[in-house]
């Protein structure tokens, strides 16, 4: 029986600040590979007691959590959703989930405030022709999801001196009065936001809820940023609405395949500024968001309550 815990961190390049606090209470196996497979981290995961799961494109599920064993007992992400996991299956087995809310808040909305500034200056027309550029003082501002990246957000556009600030979420939020944001339906937030910010999480309810019927309800003059995650988008429909002028500009941290393509129209595009998913590329961001993943893994282990524990609805 060994002595110390066994914990799977799915990549080498979680921050080194974190990683030395799990060597000094577990044993950890980490992939070589930069790139490391699914089968590869399948074949890591026998044993193991504790997973520090890094990426949010690959599926955390039935499989992997059968590969590890039942003696398997606490898994946390180095970040904020849990999409890429089944919940559910992880509720039937009673393994605690931890995440890391709030952290990456802060950075996330400074680079929406970014991509807002970048996709809105018209540069990709010529100078003398200010037709296309609508200016941020004024402008009414439409944010999905009201969560605190959503809010961050709305309290960073005050010092835009922007017109309205509407918001469309699962429920209407108790800081909207303070940030003088008003709750509307999806409808009026398409049609009446100048810029739009999406900043929810990606969800069965999410997933293509911007496709072509919704960008064909939004301003012609309207530019469109995405810090959320790039499957709430049908990006055959975003390259067309910014191909045929039905939106004016997009600005992106995230797409649907990343690294995107190098054949991806996107690139290709004068209105579409983005980024290879930077919102929480900030020193301070990463490490503190390793630091709460490790802290997440090492009170599971220890049978004690996570720091940011993934609370979901119970098994029914």
């Amino acid at each position: 029986m060994r002595s110390r815990p066994l914990v799977l961190v799915t990549h080498h390049q979680v921050q080194p600040i974190a990683l030395d606090l799990l060597r000094q209470h577990c044993d950890v196996i980490i992939p070589e590979s930069d790139f490391p497979t699914r089968t590869q981290i399948l074949s890591l995961c026998p044993g193991v007691d504790g997973l520090l799961w890094t990426s949010y494109k690959m599926k955390l599920d039935r499989e992997v959590l059968d590969a590890c064993g039942t003696q398997l007992r606490a898994i946390s992400l180095t970040m904020n959703g849990v999409d890429c996991v089944d919940v559910l299956e992880l509720n039937k087995r009673k393994i605690p989930l931890g995440h890391t809310p709030t952290i990456p808040n802060g950075a996330v909305a400074d680079v929406a405030i970014g991509l807002m500034i970048a996709a809105s200056s018209g540069f990709w027309h010529p100078p003398t022709d200010c037709t296309h550029a609508f200016p941020i003082q004024g402008a009414t501002v439409g944010i999905v999801g009201f969560g605190g990246i959503g809010q961050l957000v709305a309290k960073r556009l005050k010092g835009f001196d922007v017109g309205e600030i509407l918001y469309h979420s699962r429920s209407v939020s108790e800081q909207a009065k303070e940030l003088k944001a008003q709750f509307v339906t999806k409808d009026e937030l398409l049609r009446g936001s100048d810029y739009l910010f999406v900043c929810c999480p990606l969800t069965c309810e999410t997933v293509g809820m911007f496709d072509r019927a919704a960008f064909g309800k939004m301003k012609s003059s309207a530019v469109f940023i995405n810090i959320a995650r790039g499957a709430i988008v049908d990006e055959m429909a975003l390259i067309d609405a910014l191909k045929n002028g039905t939106i004016r500009a997009a600005g992106l941290d995230t797409v649907t395949t990343e690294p995107a393509p190098p054949e991806s129209e996107l690139f290709r595009l004068p209105n579409c500024v983005m980024v290879p998913h930077l919102g929480t590329a900030t020193n301070r961001t990463r490490d503190e968001m390793a630091l709460r993943a490790v802290e997440n893994v090492l009170a599971g282990l220890r049978g004690n309550l996570m720091p940011s524990p993934f609370l979901s609805p119970p098994v029914v």
